[in-house]
C-alpha cells in the first residue's frame, strides 16, 4: 500500500517531513510567514485583522522577558518559539487538542524537537524553564481573553489565572496586518539571535 504523503512544500523550496521532521529543512521564514498568518482563538477575536500566533508568541517572549529579566537570552528565544510547530499544524484551541488526543502533541513535540535543534535550543527545555514559559503563555492567554476575544475578566481569571497588575501593566493588544507581525518577528528572532 502506498504511503500518504507526510511532507509539507515550503516557500523556501525545503520541503518538511511532518513525521520526521529534521532541523536543516527548517527555515525562520517559513516559521514566520506560516505563524503570521495563523489566527489564534479560531479567528473568533475582534478587530481588522486576526490575531495571529506570531504576535502572541512576540507577547509571550514580552512577558517572559518582563517576569525573568536575567533569564538567559536563549529562553527567552525558546519562548519566542514555544508555538513554532503551529506554522504546518496549525493552532488548536485547547477544547479541540483535548478531542484530538495524543496524536496531536506526538506531531508537535516531533517538530519543536526539529526546530530547537535547528536553532541551538535543547530538544527538552529544563523543566523550570518550560513552567516559566507557560506562566507567561497564561499571561498573555488572559490579556488576549479580556482584551480581544470576548470573555469576562472573572472568565478569564478562572480559565487562566488571575495576572498581577504589575506583570500586565501597559500590555495592550494592538492588531496588525500579517505582513507587519512577520517583519516583527523575524527581526525579533535576528536580535535574539546576534546576542
Amino acid at each position: 500500500m502506498k504511503q500518504p504523503r507526510a511532507w509539507q512544500r515550503m516557500l523556501s523550496g525545503r520541503r518538511l517531513d511532518l513525521l520526521d521532521p529534521s532541523p536543516l529543512d527548517i527555515e525562520i521564514e517559513d516559521i514566520a510567514r506560516g505563524l503570521s498568518f495563523q489566527a489564534r482563538w479560531n479567528g473568533q477575536t475582534v478587530g481588522e485583522f486576526p490575531y495571529s500566533v506570531a504576535e502572541h508568541s512576540l507577547l509571550v517572549e514580552e512577558i517572559f522577558h518582563r517576569l525573568y529579566p536575567k533569564a538567559a537570552v536563549r529562553w527567552r528565544l525558546a519562548a519566542l518559539l514555544h508555538d513554532a510547530p503551529e506554522f504546518v499544524i496549525g493552532d488548536m484551541i485547547s477544547p479541540v487538542k483535548a478531542a484530538v488526543g495524543p496524536g496531536y502533541k506526538e506531531l508537535d513535540d516531533r517538530l519543536m524537537a526539529a526546530i530547537h535543534l535547528r536553532f541551538g535550543l535543547p530538544v527538552v527545555l529544563p523543566v523550570t524553564v518550560k513552567k516559566q514559559i507557560k506562566r507567561a503563555d497564561k499571561i498573555s492567554a488572559w490579556l488576549e481573553a479580556v482584551q480581544i476575544a470576548g470573555f469576562e475578566k472573572g472568565e478569564a481569571d478562572k480559565l487562566f489565572g488571575k495576572p498581577k497588575s504589575l506583570e500586565i501593566e501597559n500590555l495592550e493588544i494592538t492588531l496588525r496586518p500579517p505582513e507587519q507581525v512577520r517583519i516583527a518577528f523575524l527581526a525579533r528572532h535576528e536580535e535574539l539571535l546576534a546576542r
